[in-house]
Parts: structure tokens; C-alpha cells; sequence
């Protein structure tokens, strides 16, 4: 694989990181409920969903899952139930309104639950695969790359999509003094809430 080559896949993968997706909800859903490291823990559930996903892709399993109805449609509504789960969550906690401090205790709650939130609603969203089964040949000739480029290219969408997710919980940790606002945070959980549950009824209708 040459320069030139990954060169255009990096900048191909940006654009893809930057579209907004589950995983950026459910990296601010945990910045603004578990403060920084709340936001950091979701990030690495996030990574390794993404380096997961991307390491079945590079040794052939993810066209097997993809191509197995079964497998792709239980992976599908795994997906849909676990959004929709965050989702309810997410409005339960706008009704009650009852917060506790970012930067305290409540920062540093659940920090296992908010690291397997990113991870479940990575991997069990089987776009991320298909992603990388459509963009990733692209970028591969079969006669001169090996598995190690294929495993760069695959882990180069989990590197730069934590990039990413370290900013949004940089700039949500910035401004936690207005986010700790009963009414803004109440706002904001009504918001990721029906986002969340958006994207599993997306899910849920993809063909």
C-alpha cells in the first residue's frame, strides 16, 4: 500500500467519523452524565468496539456475519433493542430530572457501565461492518497487500474516531459549568433520548 493511497483513505475516514452516529451520541450522553471520565470510558467502549469490529473484517469474519441472514439480523435487532434501551434511559432521566454533580462521585459512578455502553452499541451495530467491508476493498489490492496493511486501514476508523470522541468530550467538559443547569441538562437528555431511539428505528427499518 503506497502513501498516496492511504493518504486518500484517511481523508475519506475523516469524513466518515465525522458524520454524526450512535457513537457520538452515546459519547455526549456519557459526557454529560458522567463528566470527563465518564466521556473517556465510553470512548474506549467505543475503540474497542472498533477494533473488534475491524479485526473480524480483516480476517474474513465480518463477510461471514454480513452474509449470514441470521447472523446479520440478530446482530441487527441486538442493535435496535440496545439503542432503544439507552434511548428510554436517557427520557426516564429528563423526566426525573434528579442529577447528580459531574465533577464529584457521579463522575466516577458506573465507570464499567459507561465503558460497556459504548462497547455494546458499537458492536452490536452491523453498519460499522458493512462499512468496512464496502470501503475497505477499495483501498486493498489482494495480490500485493497483506493482513498487517489491511489491519492498518481497519484501526486507522478506530484511532481517529477516539480522536474525535476525545474532542467532543473535551469541549462537553468545558462548558460542565452550564451543563450542570437542571434545565439544560433535562434538555439535553430529552434530545440524545429521541436521537437514540431514532437511530434504532433506523436500524430497525434497514432493509
Amino acid at each position: 500500500m503506497t502513501w498516496s493511497t492511504y493518504t486518500s483513505y484517511l481523508v475519506l475516514v475523516i469524513f466518515v467519523v465525522l458524520a454524526p452516529g450512535p457513537d457520538t451520541v452515546v459519547t455526549l450522553k456519557n459526557s454529560f452524565t458522567g463528566g470527563f471520565r465518564g466521556g473517556l470510558m465510553a470512548t474506549a467502549g467505543i475503540a474497542t468496539g472498533n477494533v473488534v469490529q475491524g479485526t473480524a473484517v480483516a480476517f474474513g469474519l465480518g463477510a461471514v456475519i454480513v452474509q449470514s441472514q441470521v447472523a446479520f439480523h440478530t446482530l441487527r435487532w441486538l442493535g435496535v433493542v440496545y439503542l432503544c434501551y439507552l434511548g428510554v434511559q436517557a427520557l426516564r432521566s429528563a423526566r426525573r430530572g434528579d442529577y447528580a454533580a459531574m465533577d464529584g462521585a457521579g463522575a466516577q459512578h458506573g465507570a464499567f457501565r459507561r465503558y460497556r455502553e459504548g462497547l455494546l452499541s458499537n458492536v452490536t451495530n452491523p453498519k460499522v461492518l458493512a462499512l468496512y467491508l464496502s470501503v475497505l476493498p477499495q483501498f486493498i489490492d489482494p495480490v500485493h497487500n497483506s493482513l498487517t496493511d489491511t489491519l492498518l486501514l481497519a484501526y486507522t476508523v478506530a484511532v481517529l474516531g477516539a480522536i474525535w470522541q476525545l474532542a467532543l468530550v473535551a469541549f462537553v467538559h468545558s462548558v460542565r459549568v452550564w451543563l450542570q443547569r437542571r434545565s439544560v441538562r433535562r434538555a439535553l437528555d430529552a434530545a440524545t433520548g429521541t436521537t437514540l431511539i431514532g437511530f434504532g428505528a433506523a436500524l430497525a427499518f434497514q432493509s
